[in-house]
């Protein structure tokens, strides 16, 4: 059995927002891309945007997913961050073409239609991160307050150490969590 329009239309505007970024690739690319129509991706999305709701809605739910489950504190902080960085580094190396378009799309001007797309999930990601923070200051005083930061700096070291993995500078495995973890944890003069 074939693959259907609309999976078709996409994985190829994955691959191609991937590459080329969201607001570089036009609604034509994608169509030719897929072999299809316009008319067949405005049946099936509505609009460019409504193809990127769609492609976000599909491919950011499994992140979401892992990291939730991983960010179960259970009274051991490096642990759960290593659960943590594990998630995203497997989400990274199952949908590479997902997280590198989920990397350019978080950091793009927060007027641009590209942010207002990505925005709900990266806060949702944001606040699982700062919840964990919040739960392990009952345990670690000194966290009370500090859990947006916290939560915006182990993001940013994985993010980088990602990074690096697309780059193929670095391999994700168990040595690299425990580093991020660690350096994150102690600061770089451990």
């Amino acid at each position: 059995m074939g693959m259907d329009n609309q999976t078709h239309l996409l994985d190829c505007a994955l691959a191609l927002f991937s590459q080329n970024s969201y607001a570089a690739v036009g609604v034509q690319e994608v169509v030719e891309a897929a072999n299809l129509t316009k008319p067949t991706l405005y049946h099936y999305f509505g609009s460019k945007r409504g193809l990127l709701d769609a492609l976000l809605a599909r491919e950011a739910e499994p992140l979401l997913a892992a990291l939730t489950k991983a960010a179960v504190y259970q009274g051991d902080l490096v642990q759960t961050l290593e659960n943590i960085a594990r998630a995203y580094f497997n989400i990274a190396q199952k949908a590479p073409d997902f997280y590198r378009m989920l990397l350019s799309m978080q950091y793009s001007p927060t007027e641009s239609e590209t942010y207002r797309a990505i925005h709900p999930y990266t806060r949702r990601q944001q606040t699982v991160l700062e919840d964990v923070f919040c739960q392990a200051g009952t345990d670690h005083g000194n966290m009370n307050g500090r859990h947006k930061r916290y939560a915006a700096g182990l993001w940013g070291a994985i993010n980088a150490a990602v990074g690096l993995y697309f780059q193929g500078e670095w391999d994700l495995d168990s040595q690299v969590v425990h580093q991020v973890v660690h350096q994150f944890m102690h600061g770089i003069f451990s």
